[in-house]
């Protein structure tokens, strides 16, 4: 009999050290995510303009995901105070990414605008497959981003002048043109100073609604010069506040929802279609890797409506996903 305890405890003292090394190993992964989570809800309300905080928070959400592994894995660590902590950082996870998620309800009765917004990556992107999404989609109001004057002819040549027959273009490479395109006349275009890139505006007068304002921007990429792009994003944000009256802006923003300088845009009366609609972050770019698309940049924010369907749309021959949205005013 004492040969059999001994035996039994022989055995269970392997088996105590082994759970004690899982648990020490678990506290440390455990560890790990939840200041992986705690450090995605901090770039979220960031405001902070260096560059390396400003490109991370493009990936704020991936991150806080790590909140929520955390308290499962420090639950069967058994660390409970940490998987407390854990369940604290996922709150606040959570409650940032909510509006996002979590839809504003139908949209009363009214008119309904559909908007295509592009970017067609130096103007390599595919002409006609552009045309065909817009035709597909009965685009009304398309903005594109990189436009160059060789991809507007092969823009023309596969049927936009047809389908959008009104448009106020600034076209250039390097990536700096930008147009837009309606199938209502458009009139008081203009090129707006101060940006790297060209931003645009031009009133639509619609056949039923009357006047539109028009927006197409293109803020630089944070990753050139992290302090030009928080002034350009100011500087959107003041345009659209002296902007009165029904609004659609198309954009790559160059900016995701978990950048503060992107959600001061959608403050006062301004609003992300995608948000309205609660589809989450709606991912558009990049589309030449395989891992991707995994971030939002390229979005359709209104004044004075709503939304009732937004989706993407793959182009071929460009990094950037189509976004088209249905506005109701």
């Amino acid at each position: 009999m004492v040969h059999g305890i001994a035996q039994d405890l022989a055995v269970s003292e392997p088996v105590r050290r082994g759970r004690r090394w899982w648990r020490v190993l678990g506290a440390m992964a455990g560890w790990l995510l939840l200041v992986a989570g705690a450090i995605g809800v901090g770039l979220h309300y960031n405001t902070w303009v260096w560059e390396p905080a400003v490109l991370a928070a493009s990936f704020a959400s991936y991150l806080m995901v790590g909140g929520l592994v955390a308290i499962v894995v420090l639950g069967l660590a058994r660390q409970w105070v940490s998987a407390g902590l854990a369940v604290v950082v996922s709150a606040g996870a959570l409650w940032s990414q909510l509006p996002m998620l979590w839809p504003d309800g139908s949209a009363p009765p009214g008119t309904d605008l559909v908007v295509m917004q592009s970017n067609l990556e130096l103007g390599r992107g595919n002409a006609e497959a552009v045309v065909r999404a817009a035709r597909e989609n009965s685009a009304e109001v398309l903005t594109i981003e990189e436009l160059t004057p060789e991809l507007l002819n092969r823009l023309d040549a596969a049927g936009l002048a047809e389908l959008l027959p009104h448009r106020y273009t600034a076209p250039s490479g390097g990536g700096q043109g930008t147009g837009i395109f309606s199938r209502y006349p458009l009139q008081d275009g203009v090129k707006f100073e101060g940006f790297w890139l060209n931003n645009l505006r031009a009133t639509m007068i619609h056949p039923t609604l009357g006047s539109i304002t028009v927006f197409a921007f293109h803020p630089i990429p944070p990753l050139s010069n992290a302090g030009v792009w928080s002034h350009e994003l100011t500087r959107i944000h003041e345009l659209l506040t002296e902007q009165t009256g029904k609004v659609v802006v198309g954009g790559d923003f160059n900016s995701t929802y978990d950048h503060a300088a992107f959600r001061a845009l959608t403050t006062g009366r301004y609003a992300d279609s995608a948000e309205l609609l609660g589809v989450g972050a709606l991912p558009t770019w990049p589309t030449d890797r395989s891992w991707g698309p995994i971030i939002g940049i390229d979005r359709v924010l209104l004044a004075e409506g709503s939304a009732t369907a937004i989706h993407s749309h793959d182009i071929p021959d460009t990094d950037h996903r189509a976004v088209v949205a249905r506005l109701r005013f």
